[in-house]
């Protein structure tokens, strides 16, 4: 089974923090980064943690306490950390080199994937530290989907090598 970091980088809002977190929890990923200004529940005064929790618990519902996490605030120091430990640094962004999540990749097995800022993306720096970009290609008008919902498509497509042919991860009716 692949090992999956991913880094939540200046992502601004709580709902998209708590959504990701679920999504992240239900696709197995083994460790996430709060980096940047990514609000979590170990930011701030006692009375600040306790209203973060909140709002990111609306759309974790839980999974914000299951999940193993750190935070680490500079985004160039655990893209090395995790570069040194052997993984294979990606970022989930629009580019002219981005490989396009459609067509059939083999993924490697320890990969780290960075989410960036809502509007603005991953910044440029970071990608230029990157092994690869990904892309979800889009059919309609709009140039992007929401990063909780990029965050899903993705995991989804780098993990599901590893769900297939078995039941044991698929809920059985009661």
């Amino acid at each position: 089974m692949k090992t999956l970091t991913v880094i939540l980088h200046n992502i601004r809002s709580t709902y998209n923090v708590g959504a990701i977190l679920r999504t992240c929890d239900c696709l197995g990923v083994n460790f996430v980064i709060f980096s940047g200004y990514t609000p979590f529940i170990d930011k701030g005064l006692p009375h600040e943690q306790a209203k973060l929790r909140k709002q990111i618990h609306k759309t974790a519902l839980g999974a914000e306490d299951l999940l193993t996490w750190n935070r680490i605030d500079d985004i160039h120091e655990a893209i090395n950390l995790f570069r040194e430990q052997g993984s294979t640094i990606l970022a989930l962004e629009q580019g002219p080199a981005s490989l396009n999540m459609s067509e059939p990749q083999e993924y490697p097995e320890n990969i780290t994937l960075i989410l960036g800022e809502e509007v603005n993306g991953v910044p440029s720096d970071v990608l230029e530290e990157c092994d690869d970009l990904l892309e979800i290609p889009m059919c309609g008008a709009k140039e992007s989907y929401n990063v909780s919902v990029a965050a899903g498509i993705a995991l989804w497509e780098l993990r599901k090598s590893d769900l297939s042919g078995t039941r044991k991860y698929l809920r059985t009716q009661k």
